[in-house]
């Protein structure tokens, strides 16, 4: 017998139990799983617990309402990729700004129409998937790529990018980017057709370059890192395929198309010893010749 499809998951976020009843009984007759809070902090501590697909949030809510409970919810790296469905009154105009300003992505007006809000929920599920879809991509690649929102707040980043903002600004760079790394990425994002394609940020002896991909949503922006730091090549050379520091050494600057020649002037050792070192590195690397072996460091020392 086939598997029964997953069932979407919803939280209705509603203080007003005639809502919650007649939401509940629509989203459950379409075949969605719905989940209930009737305050901001009975959602927050839900979705502790589990992560919805999507979120019905009313505007105006006792205690802690709609806008500051979407707030704290995209605080959290884990729900930024949930949606935001704003429901307010069709004389509370203001509201729709300030629930995109909170970062929901549509709003829907009450008295509620069934179809088009079941139609709003599966557009928003839909791109929720292709940009989860993309991101768990973008993560297979390896590569290091962060997004920010409009704030420059970070909104998510690959793994190799987790570790290598780790590595420079310590156990909190994965979580919070440095205000001068946030507007260097700003004036990058803004800069116009004469800006500079890249910016680089000194953090000791290391070097990180930052470049702008481009737009991944209304509201986030996705960027490049790469560690430029000088001799970081041959380092990473050198422990991916247990080279000697010289062989590291002749090795980028074969990636680098120098011959033989202009590599024993570069590294003031004799011609014959370049040679050597090639050998050695050709044998370690597995390969049979220049290409090869350009084509492998090329792949390794920049992902």
């Amino acid at each position: 017998m086939a598997e029964a499809a997953r069932r979407d998951i919803v939280l209705v976020v509603d203080d007003t139990p005639g809502n919650l009843s007649f939401l509940t009984d629509t989203l459950d007759h379409a075949g969605v799983t719905v989940l209930v809070a009737t305050d901001g902090t009975s959602a927050l501590s839900l979705v502790d617990q589990i992560t919805p697909d999507l979120i019905l949030m009313d505007a105006v809510m006792p205690g802690l309402d709609g806008f500051e409970t979407c707030r704290r919810l995209k605080q959290d790296k884990q729900l930024t990729h949930v949606p935001v469905i704003f429901m307010t009154g069709l004389s509370e105009s203001w509201h729709v700004v300030k629930g995109l300003e909170a970062g929901g992505v549509d709003y829907v007006t009450k008295p509620i129409v069934v179809d088009e809000l079941l139609a709003r929920i599966r557009v928003h599920l839909a791109n929720a998937r292709i940009a989860q879809g993309s991101r768990a991509a973008l993560d297979a690649t390896g590569r290091y790529l962060l997004s920010t929102d409009r704030e420059g707040r970070l909104q998510w980043c690959t793994p190799r990018a987790a570790t290598l903002l780790t590595e420079l600004f310590g156990g909190t760079g994965a979580q919070a980017l440095p205000a001068d790394v946030t507007t260097r990425l700003a004036r990058l994002r803004e800069g116009g057709a004469d800006a500079p394609s890249a910016s680089f940020v000194e953090i000791g002896a290391r070097r990180l370059e930052l470049s702008f991909v481009g737009s991944t949503g209304p509201a986030e922006f996705l960027y490049r890192l790469a560690d430029v730091s000088p001799g970081r090549e041959e380092r990473v050379l050198q422990d991916a395929f247990s080279l000697t520091g010289r062989e590291a050494d002749v090795l980028v600057w074969i990636s680098r198309g120098k011959s033989n020649r202009e590599i024993s002037e570069i590294l003031g050792i004799s011609h014959r010893t370049v040679n050597k070192h090639l050998e050695q590195v050709f044998e370690k690397l597995g390969v049979e010749n220049r290409a090869a072996a350009t084509a492998r460091a090329v792949r390794v020392a920049n992902p």
